[in-house]
């Protein structure tokens, strides 16, 4: 008889809970998101104020997701050395919507890098040039 059958976890299942958080530390941050959800569940055409039990359903679906998706890729980051952007990306290369909004995200992000690192720029010219009219 194998450890399943008798209602205890088997070692696959407990190794991967070691890697889960515990239930004390979901129940502390739920409602977490909750705010940002109903702003979302707003714009994609609900009430502006949804019933609490559907917004904390979908908290559960995004957090069980956005979970799923962290130890996944710590499990790819394992094999490879480092938990890196592209760990994420090999996990949804199958959805080509999710992959195609990925990228252009981390197109902005790199674009409002850089944007901020020339404002920085041109802060420090700035302050130097006035220190030296002074």
């Amino acid at each position: 008889m194998n450890n399943t059958s008798a209602g205890l976890p088997s070692n696959a299942a407990r190794v991967r809970g070691a890697s889960q958080p515990s239930e004390s530390s979901l129940k502390r941050k739920r409602g977490m998101f909750q705010k940002d959800l109903q702003r979302m569940m707003y714009g994609f055409g609900d009430v502006i104020n949804p019933i609490p039990e559907t917004v904390a359903l979908v908290e559960d679906i995004v957090v069980d997701y956005v979970t799923d998706m962290v130890h996944k890729a710590q499990d790819i980051a394992t094999k490879r050395g480092k938990l890196l952007t592209e760990g994420f990306l090999f996990l949804i290369r199958k959805d080509s919507a999710k992959l195609n909004r990925c990228r252009e995200l981390l197109s902005m992000h790199e674009d409002l890098k850089k944007a901020r690192k020339a404002f920085e720029f041109d802060q420090e010219e700035l302050a130097h040039m006035s220190e030296g009219e002074v």
